[in-house]
């Protein structure tokens, strides 16, 4: 297995790893003008694997690479159609020399609308207030100024930064927590060390989750540093499900202390009879904040532009550091 890019006179052979109910790459056509592509499912991988060179995972949440590594015996790239990188990696795919890129850039702009939207919804009482025309109350109220909030962005690589943009945008204060702490940072200011969360987040109005999952961020969010928000915070994850210690906090929104937004959970979707389907400060969404009108064909424009660089001799990337979960200098 060799990371090197395409430069055989033969096309390059890709295999499409999708799923029952997904829809295929707009510009498949496109794609198969460039190489032979097989497509497959979890249940054909194995069989599709021998003799290809490139890896398009389309099923963003499958593990099935791993089951059937051993029948790679060509691949030099593996390409995911998503920012989080999380599922598809295991020991074998680390430290081989094969490639690893994801959708870096795709949902940058898309989830940072998101997390607005959840702060605007919870300063402004968007929720309360559909509740209260639902039941035919008219109750006058007042609302926060999102303004001089105070905003921290647990993750900085190009979606925190994106995000931490918008919200200072619109007057909030931002810092963002990351591996390196610094000062004069160009889009958080100031970062923190995300591994002592705890420290940092007792003036906390928005605490936004939105670190790749690693074996250093797993549970970065738990009880001491729930314990360590501020009573009313309000806490976003649009990250992933691992990040937050989800137990810990459904007894903190219970408790009242926080209330929450939670696009990514522990387990999707999440299971009938949950307590946040219905706890009053809960608020669920299907995994869908970078989900726009248009998303799958900017993901496959994305994949067709590194496919051509790669059958002309040139490297895609930037590359994924295996080791650490991320693209290397977006954090």
């Amino acid at each position: 297995m060799s990371a090197t890019p395409h430069s055989d006179t033969a096309r390059p052979v890709v295999v499409l790893l999708t799923r029952d109910g997904v829809e295929p790459p707009g510009n498949l056509s496109a794609i198969e003008e460039i190489a032979d592509v097989r497509i497959a499912t979890a249940e054909t991988l194995g069989a599709a694997l021998p003799g290809a060179d490139v890896l398009l995972v389309w099923d963003i949440f499958s593990g099935a690479l791993e089951p059937v590594w051993g029948a790679a015996d060509a691949l030099r790239w593996v390409h995911v159609a998503a920012a989080g990188v999380d599922k598809i990696l295991f020991d074998e795919l680390r430290d081989s020399p094969v490639l690893l890129t994801n959708a870096r850039g795709v949902f940058d702009g898309p989830i940072a609308e998101y997390v607005l939207a959840c702060v605007l919804a919870h300063d402004k009482l968007l929720h309360e207030t559909e509740a209260l025309q639902r039941s035919g109350e008219w109750r006058w109220r007042e609302t926060t100024r999102v303004a001089g909030r105070r905003a921290l962005v647990v993750g900085t690589g190009g979606i925190g930064r994106a995000i931490a943009r918008l919200l200072r945008a619109v007057g909030l204060e931002v810092r963002g927590a990351g591996r390196t702490p610094r000062s004069g940072d160009p889009d958080f200011g100031e970062v923190v060390d995300s591994a002592r969360l705890a420290e940092h987040v007792g003036d906390v109005d928005h605490l936004v989750m939105v670190a790749p999952l690693t074996e250093a961020t797993r549970g970065l969010l738990r009880e001491g540093e729930i314990a360590a928000l501020p009573g009313g915070a309000h806490v976003i994850n649009v990250g992933r499900g691992g990040l937050v210690d989800q137990q810990a906090l459904t007894a903190a929104i219970a408790s009242g202390h926080v209330t929450a937004h939670l696009d990514v959970l522990e387990t999707e979707p999440l299971p009938s009879g949950d307590p946040l389907w219905s706890l009053p400060g809960a608020h669920v969404s299907p995994h869908m904040s970078g989900d726009v009108t248009g998303w799958r064909d900017t993901l496959a424009a994305q994949f067709l532009d590194h496919l051509r660089g790669y059958a002309a001799g040139r490297t895609p990337g930037p590359a994924v550091d295996k080791s650490g979960g991320f693209v290397p200098g977006s954090r």
